[in-house]
């Protein structure tokens, strides 16, 4: 047995490599990211296993499908959001079967640390009648990969992880076990079981129900849903990182409280009856929405207290912590400690020192300080960090890709000189389809592609494609070459580079400016990369 020191994302990856990975796909994205990254590291060093970015989460799911479909296990890898990106190969895929295990992982973010909304992974879960499981340590993270490729196989099944941005990126110890399994690939036996034709759909989705009947048993006597009782008329009901917050209280409980802890869904209803038979009240401490309280409160009689999010007890936003829950256990507020540094000032996030997109967006702000009427709609990426001070360009945030698509919606709709500013990435991601829907309109839209070279937002992964295509895509999907210009993203050209966007305005149809400068922290990491390599 030995011992690593590894965070959240990689404890899953390493287990997952033990249990006989083959193949992983993902798309970066924060608190995700490290998974994938863990796991190409591991390639380098040994070969193995096949660890691939994709364009987007949909298509880095369906990747893994085909792996499967061969026999092989694999793993998808995405944040929360992403899985909206990759919902309908998702959703889908709970009606085919699975023989080579197919593992998603997905990391929410509680308390939008890094992302738009908090949206809980679970609900898709349930959505897609499929299994998950919840993690609440680096451990149990190793551990789980074991045991959710063998129920894939099982039951023919994808099976979600769900983790979160707090278990993701703290770090602890593991004890590892290196019992790699044989995988070889073997096409799927029945291949009219990967076909959803209606008529063939249909069975499948019977199918699938009685497979939730298993689900459900197993779920009564998985370990990962431990129920306790103690001498107490209140019973807790904890999933996630909810559990280690209330554990850390344990030392103050004037009684100590029946306990059931749900690591597997879908939730043990019949534990959870168990539970409130010996119970008047029941407190739910779950880490992002009320997904438990809710089931719980469609299936126990109406005369138990029932507090959790929903009753108003515990806090519908953020994360949940230690100090934040103790309220709805009857404790008292921690007493804190006195001391008082003065009064900090706010730091704002920022683009960094020397970034190609503040050149780019000065330009822009100059040209649409002169326009009566302007619209500027931006992606997600680094340079959204533009609609802040001292710039404060960017108009609209909403998800990847809709830059362009809104744009396009607002000019359709009568307004003037309409931009949309998105990422080299981001415009492969899902950018290529709004430009697409944009040519077949010849919408009187400016797009702007921001090319700093690579995934900055996220740790300055590669792009997918050498951002130098893009121009050539443009041109390809149907931009007339006379409005596809590449800038170069630097204060010495500012006036050019304004020059360029108000002609471009001026013309009733679709323009791309493409402006390019290597991100300076990507410029960084490859010289570093680039001198420990001549080291070594």
């Amino acid at each position: 047995m030995e011992t690593y020191a590894l965070l959240g994302d990689e404890a899953l990856a390493l287990g997952a490599v033990h249990a006989g990975l083959s193949s992983a796909y993902g798309y970066p994205g924060t608190p995700s990211t490290e998974i994938m990254e863990y796991l190409q590291s591991v390639n380098k060093k040994e070969g193995k296993p096949l660890a691939k970015w994709c364009s987007n989460e949909k298509t880095a799911y369906e990747e893994a499908l085909g792996a499967s479909f061969y026999g092989k296990r694999t793993l998808v890898t995405m944040k929360h959001v992403g899985l909206n990106v990759a919902a309908d190969a998702f959703v889908n895929s709970a009606l085919l079967d699975i023989r080579g295990g197919l593992v998603l992982a997905v990391a929410d973010d509680p308390g939008m640390h890094s992302s738009q909304n908090e949206q809980d992974s679970r609900y898709y879960a349930d959505f897609a009648h499929i299994p998950c499981f919840e993690p609440v340590n680096q451990q149990q993270a190793y551990d789980v990969m074991f045991e959710a490729f063998e129920l894939s196989e099982k039951l023919n099944v994808p099976v979600m992880i769900r983790l979160v941005t707090r278990l993701s990126h703290s770090r602890a110890s593991i004890t590892v076990k290196k019992s790699i399994p044989e995988n070889k690939g073997v096409k799927a036996p029945d291949v009219k079981q990967w076909m959803l034709l209606p008529a063939l759909a249909r069975k499948q989705w019977h199918q699938l129900l009685d497979k939730e009947k298993e689900m459900k048993t197993y779920s009564e006597s998985s370990e990962w849903n431990h129920l306790i009782f103690n001498e107490s008329d209140t019973g807790v009901i904890t999933s996630g990182l909810g559990r280690n917050y209330f554990l850390e209280n344990a030392d103050d409980f004037k009684t100590k409280y029946n306990h059931l802890h749900i690591g597997f869904y879908p939730p043990p209803a019949e534990k959870i009856i168990k539970l409130a038979e010996k119970c008047k009240t029941l407190i739910f401490l779950e880490e992002g929405e009320p997904l438990i309280e809710r089931m719980v409160r469609g299936i126990l009689p109406g005369n138990i207290i029932l507090k959790g999010k929903l009753s108003g007890h515990v806090s519908r936003e953020g994360e949940l912590n230690p100090d934040s829950i103790r309220k709805v256990l009857d404790l008292a507020p921690k007493k804190l400690i006195d001391f008082s540094a003065g009064e900090i000032p706010g730091r704002p996030p920022q683009l960094c020192k020397g970034c190609p997109h503040d050149d780019t967006y000065r330009f822009i702000k100059d040209v649409v300080a002169g326009l009566s009427e302007s619209a500027v709609m931006s992606d997600i990426g680094c340079y959204a960090l533009g609609a802040l001070p001292p710039l404060q360009v960017p108009e609209t945030i909403v998800c990847m890709g809709a830059s362009i698509t809104m744009a396009k919606g607002a000019a359709e709709a009568g307004m003037k000189n309409v931009m949309a500013v998105i990422g080299d990435s981001t415009f492969f991601h899902s950018g290529l389809t709004g430009l697409v829907d944009c040519v077949s309109e010849n919408a009187s839209v400016t797009i702007l592609i921001l090319d700093n070279s690579t995934v900055g937002m996220t740790g300055g992964q590669n792009t997918i494609l050498p951002s130098q295509r893009i121009k050539l895509i443009s041109e390809g999907i149907g931009v007339h070459p006379h409005h596809i210009h590449v800038v170069d993203a630097h204060r010495k050209n500012h006036d050019n580079n304004m020059k360029i966007l108000k002609k471009e305005l001026e013309y009733e149809g679709v323009s791309v400016i493409i402006s390019v400068r290597e991100c300076i922290e990507y410029f960084r990491k490859k010289n570093k990369e680039s001198k420990e390599e001549t080291c070594s």
